[in-house]
């Protein structure tokens, strides 16, 4: 063991003396700084980003120098308004702000610190608004690990264990293009899945009256990376309409412009009628949106509140980067776009000749690649795909998993289209090295 590797296997071991068992990457990679397309170890080994830090460094890593120097110009003003308590100005300008990419009629919101918290919002002010009790959610979703908004997530039941139980939840399945629940052949599988929600909770668990709120995400990103049909999308608006459910679209980690819209759920024709948001909301700074149709009405005073939602240096980033976004949004839009149809091209290629891969999907810069030991049965590659995001770290590309056996690839949007061909080199060379 070399000097570096000294190093990192020391902190390695101080992080387990101190924290709490958490998880981590299947690689040792030791944080230390950023800049755009790459990051850098604590020993200077260079990365390009594939994974945006789980798709919170939308514009490069480390933010850009707008959002830093937004950061450095607050830090001696005032660092903390209690946002709940006290009024001030800046979360009120990036409220403003925020409200004008949200479809017409949005008008109010609320601001906390992740989100875990903007869904824990939306649980709340879904059963004020519509005095219904019962919620529903689907499995490989994930909305949070805080007790209310792990009650919806079911990703991994590990998740779960010891924590319950969870009353007034109620999981269905989500439509899973390559894992079709029902096998009913190739076909658009999203009309099953309405149908089961109708046949099945409505008849025999819940009546839709009780119903509060139906929370999704529109592209499922811990369980997977997956893409439902558009059919699909429109017939839980359709059904939610018809029973007065609210729509709740977790858009956390597939909105702001990662598929190239601003809200994933653009893409599928619809509207939600309360959406969350954080990850790059904040531009790297920790911050959680819960937006609300303004028909909907207000809360009750003191019904909601916390101390550090609008903290104000996070409100300085995120309106930095969202004033980038603004500025530039013809041009995120389209280099998401011809960016993300890049790396579709190079996977669906490098599928052709590498049999582990079973699935290629995604929308812009969110896309998933399913690894499964044989084709036909669909058994997932896991212990290969930990091989190949490992020799794809040292090769110097940052990559994180997902789903049972899914490799998500999640760059920052403004990520050059040299950083993307050279990291997809990379994710080729690594399959090439992985024996399968």
């Amino acid at each position: 063991m070399d000097k570096s590797e000294k190093r990192i296997a020391g902190i390695l071991k101080r992080d387990s003396e101190v924290f709490l068992t958490t998880t981590r990457s299947a690689f040792n990679f030791v944080a230390d700084h950023g800049d755009g397309d790459f990051a850098y170890d604590i020993n200077g080994k260079k990365l390009i980003d594939f994974s945006g830090f789980i798709a919170v460094y939308n514009l490069g890593v480390n933010g850009n120098k707008g959002i830093r120097d937004a950061i450095k110009r607050q830090v001696d003003k005032l660092t903390h308004s209690a946002f709940t308590d006290y009024y001030s100005e800046p979360p009120v300008l990036f409220a403003e702000s925020l409200m004008k990419m949200f479809p017409k009629g949005f008008g109010r919101m609320f601001l906390s610190n992740s989100g875990t918290e903007a869904n824990e919002a939306a649980i709340k002010f879904a059963r004020i608004f519509t005095g219904r009790q019962y919620l529903i959610s689907f499995y490989n979703g994930f909305h949070g690990r805080t007790t209310g908004s792990l009650g919806l997530t079911a990703s991994r039941s590990v998740q779960r264990t010891h924590f319950g139980p969870f009353s007034g939840v109620i999981h269905a399945p989500y439509p899973y293009p390559y894992r079709c629940l029902f096998n009913h052949g190739d076909h658009d599988c999203g009309e099953d899945y309405l149908e089961y929600i109708n046949e099945y909770i409505f008849k025999k668990e819940v009546d839709p009256q009780e119903v509060a709120a139906i929370f999704f995400e529109p592209i499922q990103g811990e369980g997977g990376y997956i893409v439902p049909p558009k059919s699909f999308m429109k017939g839980l608006r359709r059904i939610a309409t018809e029973n007065g459910i609210l729509l709740v679209d977790d858009e956390v980690q597939a909105g702001y412009m990662r598929t190239g819209k601003f809200l994933a759920l653009e893409n599928f024709g619809i509207e939600a009628d309360i959406y969350t948001m954080a990850k790059a909301l904040g531009g790297g700074l920790p911050i959680g949106a819960t937006v609300a149709r303004k028909s909907l009405g207000n809360l009750p005073r003191g019904a909601h509140a916390n101390t550090f939602g609008g903290n104000h240096l996070s409100i300085a980033a995120a309106r930095a980067s969202l004033d980038y976004v603004k500025s530039h949004k013809r041009e995120l839009e389209n280099g998401v776009r011809k960016k993300g149809g890049m790396i579709l091209k190079r996977l669906r290629e490098m599928q052709d000749d590498h049999e582990i891969i079973g699935d290629v999907r995604g929308i812009g810069l969110m896309i998933g690649i399913e690894l499964v030991k044989d084709r036909k049965t669909k058994e997932h590659a896991v212990k290969e795909r930990e091989e190949i995001v490992k020799t794809a770290f040292n090769k110097g590309l940052l990559l994180l998993t997902c789903g049972e056996s899914v490799i998500r690839i999640a760059p920052p949007l403004t990520i050059s289209e040299d950083s993307v061909e050279k990291g997809m080199d990379i994710i080729e060379d690594s399959l090439k090295a992985t024996k399968q």
